[in-house]
């Protein structure tokens, strides 16, 4: 994969400001969370709960679906597809590459890696260390799979005090091959009941969304959310190559550092508590690129703010489109992203920019 520019002229004409931009697509979650609170199997729609409160309060049926099903998913999504999209741009800036992903750095396999082993292997574990860890074996196992790539990764590709994009692609890309190899040996040697878990995870899905899981992933992800926008400035000036970012008083290998941990971190978690969701990471960001500028001030909040809702509208189509049952969410992000990719790729074939 080759470094290309993601720079457009500044002033672009025809291009919205950046803060209308931004203000929209916050109007854009606002609505879409208010509607996926109101959308389920339970048949409480919005109006429904609305009238409740009016009324003089929830009855304990209506509380239980809104605080312990519907609000845990909603805020689910929200966290894993902001991270997801806001990693993706993480990444595209710093490959200066439009079609990198968070997939390219070999978190994800990791990530899948570290689920399948505990699913698998999961009951080797000694009683206690497994009561211990409960039904949050497998997102602990998943982001301890995602970590230790990526330190991996990273030791790989520095040297003498300097990391390689170039280097931390390729061995990101073998990295992800060897886990991917390890991940189809346990595949191989699970159960039935085994290959169905670890084939469902592995789709993704927000239905096992539960505070206690928000809980134990919010310390990374809203960190990670956090000290992107300060990677914002290096990033502009990293589209231009290193040397001139180096003039310009960038220090390139703490940038690099910080995006690889911040993308890490977030992608990590988010895949631990959620399984495998694809397109998110790339489409999110590659789509406001080209629809908004390139100037990663706005670039990463706005990739998180469509990312959170593009997940929180992907997970009510899987909830509603074959209710009461729920298709696996990165199902239908894989039917609303490979679309939209390649209408991009061909609308962009002719372009210096693919």
């Amino acid at each position: 994969m080759v470094a290309l520019p993601l720079a457009a002229p500044r002033g672009f004409r025809g291009r919205p400001p950046a803060r209308w931009i931004t203000l929209g697509l916050l109007l854009l979650l606002m609505g879409t969370a208010l509607t996926s609170l109101g959308t389920g199997a339970a048949g409480l729609t919005l109006a429904d709960l609305a009238r409740a409160v009016r009324d003089g309060g929830l009855d304990h049926r209506a509380q239980v679906i809104l605080w312990d099903i519907r609000l845990p998913r909603l805020a689910m999504g929200a966290l894993v597809g902001a991270s997801l999209a806001l990693s993706g741009a993480l990444l595209q800036g710093l490959f200066r590459n439009p079609l990198a992903d968070p997939g390219i750095v070999g978190v994800g396999a990791g990530a899948s890696l570290g689920a399948v082993l505990a699913i698998v292997l999961g009951g080797l574990l000694p009683p206690g260390l497994a009561a211990f860890a409960g039904l949050h074996l497998v997102p602990l196992a998943a982001f301890i799979g995602g970590l230790a790539v990526t330190l991996l990764l990273y030791q790989l590709a520095t040297r003498g005090g300097q990391t390689s994009v170039a280097v931390l692609l390729l061995a990101g890309i073998a990295l992800a091959a060897f886990a991917g190899a390890a991940t189809g040996i346990l595949i191989y040697l699970a159960d039935d009941r085994q290959l169905r878990d670890v084939t469902f995870w592995s789709m993704g899905s927000l239905a096992g969304a539960s505070w206690a899981k928000i809980a134990s992933a919010l310390p990374l992800i809203l960190p990670a959310l956090l000290a992107a926008p300060f990677l914002a400035r290096g990033l502009n000036a990293l589209a231009l190559g290193e040397a001139q970012a180096l003039h310009l008083g960038i220090r390139v290998q703490a940038l690099k550092r910080l995006a690889v941990f911040v993308t890490a971190a977030a992608t990590g978690a988010a895949v631990a508590i959620s399984g495998g969701i694809g397109f998110v990471g790339i489409v999110v960001p590659h789509l406001l690129r080209l629809t908004c500028g390139p100037d990663h001030r706005a670039l990463l909040p706005q990739s998180a703010l469509l990312g959170a809702a593009l997940l929180i509208g992907a997970d009510m189509i899987a909830r509603s489109i074959v209710a009461p049952a729920e298709l696996p969410i990165g199902i239908v992000t894989a039917c609303l992203g490979a679309p939209v990719f390649l209408w991009i790729l061909l609308g962009r074939r002719g372009l210096s920019g693919l």
